[in-house]
């Protein structure tokens, strides 16, 4: 895959940060596949607890100063968080399809996902191109379908800059209808 783009790699996602205000305050954010922190770093500038995990000894060590930062191989091995919870869980440039229904578990009511990663057709313009990495159209859609889930932003196609398919959600964790009975409807700003 192409490296050059109009921001820089230690930049945070575009849009993560246009779906950070979905984000609870002060609620703590799961970063999957941390990589080099970017997206941990942000949220802990903002006033998140931040937990980060990568299965790279060097990412780990890297973010080791922003918070909790957990060092697993989250392929092959036992999800290392189970049982928590999180305002936000973000994932950028990666998927693992077993693992869809534990992060989205991991998600607290009233928490948000943001997920962003590359889909079909990325075979043509670079890497990844094996189908294993590649959401299919409209696949975020149906991992977050349900009542559970109110998909406030969806898209999926091509970015020029670098040249990438890519498929993105942003999807709020709804109270339960108990919860729901005694509430005002929610505004999330677009």
């Amino acid at each position: 895959m192409h490296t050059t783009s109009s921001y820089p790699a230690t930049a945070p996602s575009p849009w993560i940060l246009r779906w950070t205000p979905l984000v609870p305050a002060g609620a703590p954010v799961l970063d999957v596949a941390c990589g080099r922190g970017r997206h941990m770093k942000w949220f802990a500038e903002h006033g998140h607890a931040v937990t980060g995990v990568d299965r790279d000894p060097a990412s780990i060590a890297a973010v080791s100063h922003l918070g909790e930062a957990v060092l697993a191989d989250i392929e092959n091995g036992p999800w290392p968080l189970a049982g928590r919870q999180f305002g936000a869980v973000i994932v950028t440039n990666y998927l693992w399809r077993p693992l869809l229904p534990t992060l989205l578990d991991g998600v607290a009511e009233g928490g948000v996902l943001v997920y962003e990663t590359f889909s079909a057709g990325n075979e043509s313009v670079g890497k990844p191109s094996r189908p294993d990495f590649l959401l299919q159209p409209g696949e975020l859609l149906q991992v977050c379908a349900g009542p559970q889930w109110r998909i406030v932003a969806f898209e999926d196609g091509f970015l020029a800059d670098p040249p990438r398919f890519v498929q993105r959600i942003a999807t709020v964790k709804q109270p339960t209808a108990t919860a729901r009975e005694n509430r005002a409807a929610e505004q999330y700003p677009l």
